[in-house]
């Protein structure tokens, strides 16, 4: 019964001692910026981790790395550098900076960032038998602003409209729009990447002969949200009624003249042909008729005539100077 009490007592005390311990075990954490970090292709970017509570690291060991199996891209130990810019991919362009060490602040710099620099980064520290870690996630993000947009010729009566665009990470959304906004889905879609692993887009539309305005080719960075758009007005799309105006024209004109002419037959029949007049009178109407006629024939011309050369001027003015026209 003794040995029972002396135990109970014993297993007490370490029960409620064993939260002290732990407490004082934890000896720092690490916080690093808190992702997903963007960092521009091309660009650079800084990866910092602090300890806290704020403290000396220079007696500690300090890695950064992307995963455990693989070289560390930086190893800091004992005051000194032992290891760094000798991972291959980050060869001349990263750089440990170490000024705010004494809190327990070390950054890692990238330069000339690439699509390969997408990812996680581990940064750690050891102290003696007790280590910790965090993770910053960074996003490697390009938008291009090399958009073109290409008409081709096709073995059917539609147009085929294509839209090409480079440079893009990651890959982008593409869409086709119309003049009021109205997405108008694509004949194809395809992508490619080049040996900088950026995206090349590529996207065809197929027109009617009587589709009206303009279309637009839209890209979206899902990343950041930033849109590239290029416009074009489809050469002949802004004069594609121009036949059809001048059959309007025509018609109307012709309506204009057997209205006038049937007023002139009417007014005619009611002379009687035992007028001394009426002779005068044929001669008369006939010769109005016939002027009439000629001035609305000449009318419809000028009026035509007019029309075109507005249209093509408004065509030229607003079709892209790039475009091959020669394909229609």
């Amino acid at each position: 019964m003794e040995t029972m009490k002396v135990f109970l007592c014993r297993l007490f005390v370490v029960l409620y001692l064993l939260p002290v311990i732990t407490r004082s075990s934890e000896q720092f954490r690490v916080n690093s910026l808190k992702g997903p970090i963007v960092a521009p292709f091309g660009g650079e970017v800084e990866l910092s981790c602090q300890l806290s509570p704020p403290q000396s690291a220079q007696h500690m060991e300090i890695r950064w790395f992307r995963n455990r199996y693989t070289q560390p891209i930086y190893l800091y130990e004992k005051g000194k550098i032992l290891y760094g810019e000798m991972t291959p991919m980050y060869v001349e362009r990263t750089e440990l900076l170490k000024d705010a060490i004494e809190e327990g602040k070390v950054t890692l710099r990238i330069f000339n960032v690439d699509v390969d620099d997408d990812g996680q980064y581990h940064c750690f520290f050891r102290d003696g038998d007790f280590s910790e870690e965090d993770i910053t996630e960074v996003k490697v993000t390009a938008t291009s602003s090399d958009t073109q947009i290409l008409v081709l010729p096709s073995n059917i009566d539609d147009l085929r409209v294509e839209c090409n665009s480079g440079g893009w990470f990651p890959q982008p959304q593409m869409e086709w729009r119309d003049s009021q906004g109205k997405v108008l889905p694509p004949a194809s879609k395809s992508h490619s990447q080049d040996t900088d692993k950026l995206f090349n887009m590529k996207m065809t539309l197929f027109l009617s002969n009587t589709h009206p305005g303009d279309v637009t080719c839209y890209l979206r960075n899902p990343l950041t949200g930033q849109e590239e758009k290029t416009n074009i007005v489809l050469p002949g799309r802004c004069c594609s009624k121009n036949s059809q105006l001048v059959v309007k024209i025509i018609i109307i004109s012709s309506l204009v003249v057997n209205i006038i002419l049937g007023t002139c037959l009417s007014i005619y029949q009611k002379v009687p042909a035992s007028d001394p007049l009426f002779e005068m009178n044929a001669v008369w109407i006939c010769d109005m008729i016939m002027i009439l006629c000629i001035l609305m024939v000449f009318i419809t011309m000028i009026i035509s005539l007019i029309y075109f050369k507005v249209k093509g001027l408004l065509c030229r003015v607003n079709s892209p100077p790039t475009l091959d026209w020669s394909l229609y």
